[in-house]
């Protein structure tokens, strides 16, 4: 063997390990940009972390049994007085309720929020479904506005053949507002603005 067709080889076999070892650092960066939202299906699919689910009709069983379900209200970087409407409501399960909370901006800015939420006790996450709900959109308060959030949902009768939940009397939601960006100031608002509430 020459002393050029094994450098030949040699630069091949080089070429050939740069270019893995790129495709592997470019995989990673692509996998860690991608694991947030993957995660996101996973709880929403899942409920893991006592994440809802969502559901595009109301359920068709409704169950003799009735479920307590609390509500509770947090903020996190928004000055924002969010509350629920009522603390605690008893349905069947099954049964499709509406709720609401309100929420009012005390800022002279406006703002907008998003809301995380999960349910507990967080295997219960699973037979939580939500219809209608604020938290599938961003919401923009004007300053002093206050805004009626609605829920629409419903308790998934399987609940009843969980072993861990069959016995289960009462649940919590809990809704906590984050700030989507940096608020704007009042003469950049748009204060004439339509701030009707669209639930999709």
């Amino acid at each position: 063997m020459t002393q050029t067709t094994a450098q030949s080889k040699s630069s091949r076999r080089n070429g050939l390990i740069a270019a893995i070892g790129l495709g592997i650092a470019v995989g990673m960066v692509g996998m860690a940009y991608a694991s947030v939202p993957l995660y996101r299906l996973f709880c929403q699919v899942t409920g893991y972390g006592g994440t809802t689910q969502r559901a595009q009709t109301a359920g068709i069983q409704v169950l003799d049994q009735t479920i307590k379900v609390r509500f509770d209200a947090n903020t996190a970087g928004v000055n924002w007085d969010f509350k629920p409407n009522q603390r605690q409501v008893e349905l069947k399960i099954g049964e499709t309720m509406q709720v609401g909370y309100t929420a009012h901006n005390n800022s002279s800015q406006t703002i907008t929020g998003t809301a995380t939420f999960n349910v507990t006790p967080q295997s219960a996450g699973a037979y939580f479904n939500k219809i209608e709900c604020f938290c599938f959109t961003e919401q923009t308060l004007v300053p002093g506005e206050t805004a009626d959030m609605p829920i629409v949902f419903f308790i998934d009768p399987d609940i009843m053949n969980s072993e861990e939940l069959k016995d289960i009397d009462t649940l919590t939601l809990s809704y906590t507002f984050f700030p989507v960006d940096e608020p704007k100031p009042v003469a950049q608002s748009n204060i004439g603005a339509d701030v009707t509430r669209t639930i999709q």
